[in-house]
């Protein structure tokens, strides 16, 4: 089972790119998208129904701010938007469809980029969240969390650590409250197969960034320790343009 991530910052944008067709290409049985950028009433018929897909979608009360969207070749067996936390589900940031043999949280993590209130806003759902999780996980749920979580953990993860030090995205509290997550069970699963890989997700649009490769990894997939046995690949595809972000890859045998 092959699973991405993708945050496309805005659906319509990334469909005139020639999103269609890359999804026809790569074909993978879930696709998570963040920062969609869309609601309800902006849906066309292809992205409620794409082809050979079911397709769900969580909005922000803003409109053209956040949203994500979990496309599933096999029905969920459950399928819910949010996670019971009004202050977060009002921006459109969670969905999580449970499937046979693992659930699927697909999250789009705050930024802290506008200012110190934000930072504080983001370090909130990031323990909600893995609060959230942990609960899943102590009825018995296998956990798959992918998504932008708007955080490069390491120096590895970033081009130039000593100059965002004091950057949101690299704050220390920001790095500490990402390590939570590990330290609580859940696996980073591309910088477990990869230790020494350098490689990023997240290239800004200012000075030719991506073309020089000076980047950021923001967008992971995590694993409950459970399901690690069963991982065979994690991978960023960072040939794949359309957004500021590339997917982020994994495969299942389950």
């Amino acid at each position: 089972m092959r699973l991405v991530s993708w945050n496309v910052n805005g659906i319509r944008s990334v469909i005139d790119k020639g999103f269609w067709d890359w999804l026809a290409a790569s074909a993978p049985d879930l696709l998570c998208l963040q920062e969609t950028r869309i609601d309800s009433s902006q849906l066309t018929e292809d992205m409620r129904h794409p082809p050979g897909y079911h397709s769900y979608w969580a909005a922000a009360d803003q409109k053209g701010y956040s949203g994500v969207a979990t496309f599933s070749r096999r029905e969920p067996q459950t399928l819910t938007a949010g996670f019971a936390q009004p202050l977060f589900d009002l921006e459109g940031r969670v969905l999580s469809a449970e499937l046979p043999g693992f659930t699927l949280i697909n999250a789009y993590f705050p930024s802290g980029q506008r200012g110190h209130e934000r930072v504080v806003f983001k370090l909130q759902f990031y323990d909600a969240l893995l609060a959230h999780c942990l609960a899943l996980r102590a009825q018995g749920h296998r956990l798959v969390v992918c998504g932008d979580f708007n955080t490069a953990h390491q120096p590895i993860d970033l081009a130039r650590p000593a100059q965002n030090i004091k950057t949101s995205g690299f704050l220390p509290e920001e790095r500490e409250a990402l390590g939570h997550w590990l330290e609580s069970g859940f696996v980073d699963t591309f910088r477990a197969l990869h230790p020494d890989q350098v490689a990023y997700s997240w290239w800004t649009y200012r000075m030719n960034a991506r073309a020089r490769n000076i980047g950021w990894r923001l967008d992971y997939f995590l694993v409950d320790q459970a399901l690690m046995p069963f991982v065979r690949e994690a991978s960023i595809l960072s040939d794949v343009t359309g957004s500021d972000h590339c997917p982020v890859a994994l495969t299942l045998d389950l």
